[in-house]
């Protein structure tokens, strides 16, 4: 077999860990790569090391393939049966958003797990598989065949964030003091996209490479212009014009959809929450403080001027708007993720549309 491509003896379920990964590919590359996970950041970089490796093995030419509904699968049977102009060998993938690839295509993954081209690597990233998925034929194969590697992107458990966060920081030349860490858990929530911008932030404020709580609370408060954290402050101070400029820039800096999503949803289920509470004659300084986590003293006043916008009601239509994004997002549902977004988090800063949802 020319270079680059083994055939694994048998099937390897793997617990994302990068130390695993980037031992396994250091050796022959399997013909099939799989990662399944809901973990955006994480899958994000099991897929750059997958790939960066087949580079280093000689794969120089990349074709990538969205599957939606009306994807043709012939493409998938042309491309792993066509020869490069250009390359000897090459990196094809495919990335089943939905997580569903129909009848022809449960069809053409079956075929193509049957004989793997030479020379060809596929890599297909699909979400987390629930059980009822997982003993479909299609996904059977893909678990079990011996030509395919499927890798389970497992998420990071609450628990495990503070760790996750000091090695993390330790990949970044950073040591930062228990308290730190424990301030930029509070802080992401456990929204690893967000931890990440955090700690690149926090490689520019880093003094000799030490971070401690002092570090953190600057970069909080000195964060780039366009901050998600702003954009959320913006909201609920009800400044619809500076909210939809702040949106606009995060978008312009690269920051991903996922990010913004869970810091609007995180927002509106805690306004959810709170609303319903008072409605059942809780005391607001109360659902303030028993909420997870309370609501800061110097953050009441903006959270009481956003809860006098929408009903309990209202709120929770707003989490159900959130839901749909998520699905679009996911290439799930339709419509354009970013318009969603604008127009969610114009309704938390108290606009008026007559739009309809995405």
């Amino acid at each position: 077999m020319k270079g680059g491509l083994g055939r694994p003896s048998a099937f390897c379920l793997m617990k994302l860990n990068h130390a695993q990964l980037t031992k396994h590919l250091q050796g022959a590359l399997a013909p099939v790569y799989v990662l399944s996970g809901d973990e955006h950041l994480l899958c994000q970089e099991a897929a750059d090391s997958i790939r960066a490796s087949a580079r280093a093995q000689g794969f120089s030419e990349r074709e990538v393939f969205d599957v939606d509904k009306s994807f043709d699968w012939g493409l998938l049977y042309q491309a792993g049966a066509s020869l490069s102009l250009f390359a000897d060998k090459r990196i094809i993938e495919l990335r089943i958003n939905s997580g569903k690839p129909g009848d022809q295509g449960a069809s053409a993954l079956l075929e193509y797990l049957s004989r793997p081209p030479e020379d060809t690597l596929l890599l297909i990233s699909l979400p987390k598989l629930d059980g009822s998925t997982q003993k479909t034929k299609w996904a059977k194969a893909l678990i079990e065949n011996p030509a395919s590697q499927f890798v389970q992107i497992w998420p990071v458990e609450a628990g495990q964030l503070p760790q996750w966060i000091r090695q993390r920081l330790a990949q970044a030349g950073l040591s930062a003091s228990q308290e730190a860490v424990e301030l930029i858990a509070a802080r992401v929530e456990g929204n690893l996209l967000a931890a990440a911008q955090e700690i690149e932030k926090l490689k520019l404020l880093a003094v000799d490479g030490q971070i401690d709580a002092s570090t953190v609370q600057t970069a909080v408060a000195d964060s780039a212009r366009y901050d998600v954290f702003g954009l959320i402050d913006a909201a609920l101070n009800g400044q619809a014009t500076h909210t939809q400029r702040m949106l606009e820039g995060l978008r312009g800096e690269g920051v991903e959809t996922p990010v913004i999503l869970w810091a609007l949803a995180r927002e509106l289920r805690m306004l959810a929450t709170i609303a319903q509470q008072v409605n059942q004659g809780m005391p607001l300084e109360k659902a303030f403080s028993s909420a997870r986590p309370p609501v800061w003293d110097k953050r009441r006043p903006l959270v009481s001027k956003a809860l006098q916008r929408h009903s309990a009601a209202g709120w929770n239509r707003l989490l159900q708007d959130a839901q749909r994004i998520d699905a679009q997002i996911k290439g799930q549902a339709a419509g354009d993720a970013w318009s969603a977004l604008s127009r969610l988090a114009l309704l938390l800063a108290g606009q008026r549309l007559s739009l309809p949802s995405e």
